[in-house]
């Protein structure tokens, strides 16, 4: 029941914003977007808190399934280390392409050099996959 309610809070932190960004004939821009960060993450903390209350019942059942907590912490370091390589190889991707972009507007032949920028920065996403398969195997 609680979380269909976050479900529907959540829904109308990003809804009534919009709404009222169109009413007040797109004045009130930052303010929107200030109530909705503030709807969408107290939201977000709400389900959280949640969800930890639930944590002890499945953690009896891990511990009856036969995982520790090493083995909890193993997933999760995979996990951030896929999760943060990928948002950071976005971050320098997003950078990295659109400086090509403006580079390639003013000269054509250096296409290839941009490129190569373009998968160096991709690359950093990878190596965070290879480093989380790593830790998964040992």
């Amino acid at each position: 029941m609680l979380m269909k309610v976050l479900l529907a809070l959540i829904a109308l932190s990003v809804a009534a914003p919009i709404v009222i960004y169109h009413k007040t004939g797109k004045r009130k821009g930052k303010e929107c977007l200030l109530m909705n960060a503030i709807g969408f993450f107290a939201c977000i903390g709400i389900g959280v808190v949640y969800s930890l209350g639930c944590a002890v019942p499945a953690f009896a059942a891990g511990a009856e399934a036969g995982l520790s907590v090493g083995e909890g912490l193993k997933y999760i370091g995979a996990a951030l280390s896929t999760g943060l390589s990928g948002i950071g190889g976005g971050v320098a991707v997003s950078s990295a392409a659109a400086a090509a972009i403006g580079a390639m507007s003013e000269n054509e032949k250096i296409m290839g050099k941009t490129l190569i920028f373009v998968a160096l920065a991709e690359g950093i996403a990878l190596y965070g996959l290879v480093i989380s398969f790593m830790i998964l195997n040992a």
